[in-house]
């Protein structure tokens, strides 16, 4: 068939956009939108931003409450100095190779984030992304649990229920959210999944406090079950995005922590979302209080200007390694370091991490004024700019709604030009650490505009 015949062929939806939906339709793969859907509404293809607002082929001007539906762009759209960085590493060197050699950005990067980094630690391998991370977060704990002659034979992982920490197969094997792990089953052998906190709800309708007892106890008796001289580690999410920013206790994690120490169990948090800003902090970590022994970033570490991803340890767990048996084309890539770098330095030179934690407890304060009292609305929590508020069709129980409540709320939003994010049953506020209170306000707004649209179509009392 010829390119004029696929395109004649298409059933998609050719609107305004023209040319860009059929070639989007015809030639391109969109991850996790059903293809009925892509015909029906056509495709969203993005084109142009300038700080917290963001432009489609269409013409629509957005604002973006989620940092582009992954959370990554921390600072926004169209930030020239981030931009400026790279060129100017472009036209020196773009690219070093990786594991035998390094690019300068990269090692100035590594020194950087060990200031920053919680506790101890001080070591960095760079890769191009979040599944990245996990893949090399799950080796590193595994090498090392041999090569310090500690656990010779550990290789088991133990994650959570709910979890998600990416889509290749070692980061599949412990993830337990967004239906991305069904069709590749069988996953990697060696993983199994505890009981995570959960705010609002919980499957044995428990009291918070109470259910985050089992979860630990369920952390313990699950090392044990599998034998801690074959556990290497448990990976888990500072803060789970599953249903929305779930923020568990300070008591949770530091429990959690004394538990995996008791048993050689290395702890590997995942700040691949939380990290950067996200939170309020620079690492969630440093608001539970823990010293994570290895922990993943990416997303916000480039605010989404380039792909990288990073994995931090200790300098005890890396010197146990005569050689790191690990390897990707683009880790530490000398473009994206440079980006890195300067998101860091605006971050930290404009205050925005203390003001993400700042405007983050005005914006939960908008949210909870706005519809906190509405029947169908059962919490708003979340942490500095990361926000969510839980839907329920009967308040009492917490019930969720089974129907498409929650994504027909986000759509209506979506219809006032303001982007918020679906998730179980939830809507999620991730905004660019640059929005301003007049933005937050706005998003507020529509919030409450789509609650009420919503609940007059399908007749619910709010």
């Amino acid at each position: 068939m010829t390119m004029h015949d696929s395109n004649q062929a298409s059933s998609g939806v050719v609107g305004e956009g023209g040319g860009l939906d059929r070639a989007a339709l015809d030639h391109t793969v969109f991850s996790l939108v059903p293809r009925a859907e892509l015909e029906a509404e056509g495709p969203r293809i993005l084109t142009a931003g300038s700080g917290a607002r963001v432009s489609d082929h269409k013409g629509r001007t957005i604002l973006d409450m989620l940092s582009a539906t992954t959370r990554a762009n921390s600072l926004g759209y169209g930030n020239a100095e981030i931009g400026a960085a790279m060129a100017r590493q472009a036209e020196v060197m773009q690219y070093s190779g990786s594991g035998r050699f390094l690019s300068e950005p990269a090692v100035r990067l590594s020194e950087k984030l060990a200031q920053l980094a919680p506790g101890r630690l001080n070591r960095t391998v760079f890769v191009s992304g979040g599944s990245e991370a996990t893949e090399t977060a799950l080796k590193l704990a595994r090498q090392y649990q041999r090569e310090s002659g500690r656990k010779p034979r550990a290789y088991k992982v133990i994650s959570r229920w709910n979890a998600y920490h990416g889509s290749t197969l070692g980061a599949l094997s412990v993830t337990d959210w967004l239906g991305i792990r069904d069709i590749p089953d069988p996953r990697a052998p060696g993983h199994s999944f505890v009981a995570n906190p959960m705010r609002l709800r919980n499957p044995y309708g428990l009291g918070e406090d109470e259910y985050e007892d089992i979860c630990v106890a369920h952390l313990e008796r699950q090392i044990l079950h599998e034998g801690p001289d074959l556990v290497a580690a448990f990976i888990g999410e500072p803060i789970m995005q599953a249903n929305g920013a779930q923020v568990p206790s300070r008591s949770y994690w530091q429990r959690v922590r004394e538990v995996c120490s008791r048993y050689g169990v290395l702890l590997v948090a995942d700040e691949v979302i939380s990290g950067f800003g996200r939170t309020g902090h620079w690492f969630a970590c440093e608001y539970f209080g823990i010293e994570p022994d290895i922990m993943t970033m990416a997303k916000a570490m480039s605010a989404g200007f380039a792909p990288i991803g990073a994995v931090m340890t200790r300098d005890e767990i890396a010197d146990a390694l005569p050689i790191f048996r690990h390897v990707h084309t683009f880790a530490g890539h000398a473009v994206a370091c440079a980006a890195a770098s300067k998101v860091i330095e605006i971050k930290e030179r404009d205050g925005l991490v203390e003001r993400a934690r700042r405007l983050g407890d005005d914006f939960a304060a908008m949210l909870r004024e706005a519809v906190g009292d509405l029947l169908i609305v059962g919490q708003v929590r979340g942490l500095g700019f990361w926000q969510a508020v839980d839907f329920c069709r009967d308040r009492e129980t917490g019930a969720p709604f089974a129907d498409d409540t929650v994504p027909a709320i986000a759509a209506a939003m979506l219809d006032q030009g303001v982007l918020a994010g679906a998730i179980g049953t939830a809507i999620e506020f991730a905004p660019p650490l640059v929005t301003t209170q007049e933005q937050l306000a706005e998003c507020a707004r529509a919030l409450v505009n789509a609650i009420e649209k919503v609940s007059r179509e399908k007749e619910l009392k709010l």
